[in-house]
């Protein structure tokens, strides 16, 4: 429940910076006439992510067991995919989230402006699609369904409250740490949701060894102990790990986490003394110094 809760607060509350940037941005150009077209975006992004949470819950019925292993294997390690990507993009996004959006409206507004459309519902989409898929995964994981579903709705809650006070400027976030601290938390999820994919895998037949174990603590971490489901349902930690999980986890793990750090945490490279041709160029170009406060903490979001 606790990863899912993040996984819900951390994607819910990027696509409510989006779209309050997205509002503010087209407000402050006086284009209200537009903000319709962006509300449609986003809705029919909601929709379509609802809809492939339905899909992935209820389309596997009726299916073998084998066949149910196989998808829920192959989807749980595209999940990881997503999420890993999704951690390194925003990692490099948040610092100037506002100037690339503002961009790509500016692109988006030539002519009646329905490209806004487009924009919301790519931007809001693919945070809802892999919110679904996520979930689902670790759903498929823990083996239940009501608590991460609840998890993620508290997160996405959060989220939507915290993105509406942020554009009303009553709260401000340092987007960089936030989403740095998140990130180290999710890829150790993502590691957990691949090594479990692995699994499904192997008891589907694809993949070999699924009684060879690395390790087996079962006795000392009891599946069914309050311990055990917490380590399971956090990190879908397996006692009995196959030799294949085990490879999977650590080889996903451990460089990941390691660039992730160095991108993370590494300090800006100091500027040689006397050196005033960063300072001019940033001083000479209108974009940069209008985006500059976001390397910090979250832009302020203009409104009326």
């Amino acid at each position: 429940m606790l990863a899912n809760f993040l996984i819900g607060l951390r994607e819910g509350l990027e696509a409510a910076l989006v779209v309050g940037i997205l509002v503010a941005y087209v407000r402050k150009l006086d284009r209200r006439d537009v903000l319709v077209r962006i509300w449609f975006g986003v809705g029919i992004a909601i929709a379509v992510s609802l809809a492939l949470g339905a899909i992935l819950t209820f389309g596997a019925y009726g299916l073998s067991f084998e066949a149910q292993e196989a998808i829920g294997g192959s989807l749980s390690i595209v999940a990881t995919g997503f999420v890993t990507w999704m951690v390194f993009w925003m990692l490099r996004t948040s610092k100037n989230l506002k100037g690339t959006l503002q961009a790509d409206i500016d692109r988006a507004l030539v002519g009646a402006g329905w490209s806004l459309v487009l924009l919301a519902f790519l931007s809001v989409g693919r945070e809802g699609l892999e919110t679904a898929l996520f979930i689902w995964a670790a759903a498929q994981a823990t083996g239940q369904t009501l608590l991460p579903l609840v998890g993620a709705l508290l997160g996405i809650i959060i989220a939507v409250v915290l993105g509406w006070l942020i554009y009303r400027g009553m709260v401000r976030i340092n987007l960089s740490r936030f989403f740095a601290w998140s990130g180290v938390f999710l890829i150790l999820v993502a590691a957990g949701v691949l090594s479990y994919g692995v699994h499904d895998l192997q008891e589907a037949g694809i993949l070999p060894g699924l009684g060879a174990l690395a390790f087996d603590v079962s006795a000392a971490i009891p599946p069914d102990s309050w311990y055990g489901t917490l380590l399971k349902g956090v990190f879908n930690f397996s006692p009995a790990t196959t030799w294949l999980e085990a490879i999977a986890w650590t080889v996903y793990f451990v460089p990941t986490m390691t660039a992730f750090l160095v991108l993370a945490f590494r300090k800006p490279a100091p500027r040689p003394v006397g050196d005033t041709s960063t300072a001019a160029s940033v001083g000479t170009a209108p974009a940069a110094a209008a985006t500059a406060p976001s390397t910090s903490t979250t832009p302020h979001l203009e409104h009326p």
